[in-house]
């Protein structure tokens, strides 16, 4: 038997991916802490229980990784479970990484860089989400309740993605893993990491294994602000904010207090321009350009347009 692991798998892109896969006719094995007893795909998983990474692993020959959420460090609780899936013989991950580097926390490059060095295991950097701008995130709780984003980054911008791209591109790498048909972005279209070429492809041309994964457009709240007032009608507000601030309010939502400093670190950090870039990977993957702001706000437009949640 052979099929794809779909780690996360009722989260924001492995739902998504999961349903793809499954149109595509590709047996899927839905992971997820609390499975749905509904699905006869679902598995239980967790990165804390080792026990269950060998169950969820049996008899499949591909994995989509999510690695924990709100971890800053997540090396050591993916890393047996990298290795199980090695000793098994997995000859595709896709870990969901992050374009993103958080501040002071190296874990996840240790991820990435790990993932990248076995053959035909790939890394998809992901750029902000653009379900951030929806509930439960605290971004989307503030919008949704009081129409403001609070925010320590300036005017900086970013190349944010509709989830349901990553899981588009996931699936492009994971229903056809051997076909060879990851190529590079014509020159001077597509943004790339820094490392040195040999470490982002196979041996073989074709084989990239780093994906930069953005939307078509960088923008700044305050141009989202603008399109999710321009579609609902109702004024949206962007109010700066110190980082400390913005800290406490993802403590208040709930986020641990390392990850929280490490979030609200990373939005003060998009005013320098780091991270304003943009890819033509979700193009080159699935043969259709990601989906623009616009689009999403069009498909989510209900959810502000009324001033307090139910």
């Amino acid at each position: 038997m052979s099929g794809v692991l779909v780690t996360g798998g009722t989260g924001k892109t492995g739902s998504a991916l999961a349903e793809l896969l499954r149109g595509n006719g590709v047996p899927v094995r839905v992971a997820a802490r609390n499975p749905s007893a509904g699905d006869p795909d679902a598995v239980r998983f967790d990165w804390n229980d080792r026990g269950t990474h060998r169950a969820a692993l049996h008899a499949m020959d591909r994995v989509y990784l999510v690695p924990p959420v709100n971890a800053v460090n997540p090396m050591p609780l993916v890393e047996p479970f990298l290795d199980e899936a090695e000793r098994l013989g997995v000859r595709r991950v896709v870990l969901l990484g992050s374009a993103i580097v958080l501040p002071n926390a190296p874990g996840a490059l240790e991820l990435a860089a790990r993932v990248r060095t076995r053959p035909g295991w790939v890394v998809l950097r992901a750029s902000g989400f653009m379900q951030n701008f929806l509930r439960p995130h605290p971004l989307g709780e503030r919008l949704r309740r009081h129409g403001e984003i609070h925010t320590a980054a300036g005017g900086g911008r970013l190349g944010w993605i509709d989830a349901r791209d990553i899981a588009a591109a996931a699936s492009a790498l994971l229903t056809n893993p051997d076909d060879g048909s990851s190529e590079r972005p014509s020159e001077g279209q597509g943004e790339w990491p820094s490392e040195r070429p040999s470490e982002r492809r196979g041996e073989r041309r074709g084989e990239w294994r780093d994906y930069l994964l953005t939307g078509p457009k960088a923008l700044s709240y305050r141009d989202a602000a603008a399109i999710i007032t321009a579609r609902t009608g109702r004024p949206i507000q962007v109010l700066p904010v110190e980082t400390d601030e913005l800290a406490a309010g993802y403590r208040a939502a709930g986020m641990p207090t390392e990850f929280a400093a490490a979030l609200a670190a990373v939005d003060a950090g998009l005013g320098a321009g780091r991270d304003d870039l943009v890819s033509t990977a979700v193009l080159d993957l699935t043969g259709r350009p990601p989906r623009s702001f616009d689009e999403f706000v069009q498909d989510h437009a209900s959810e502000w347009a009324n001033g307090v949640a139910p």
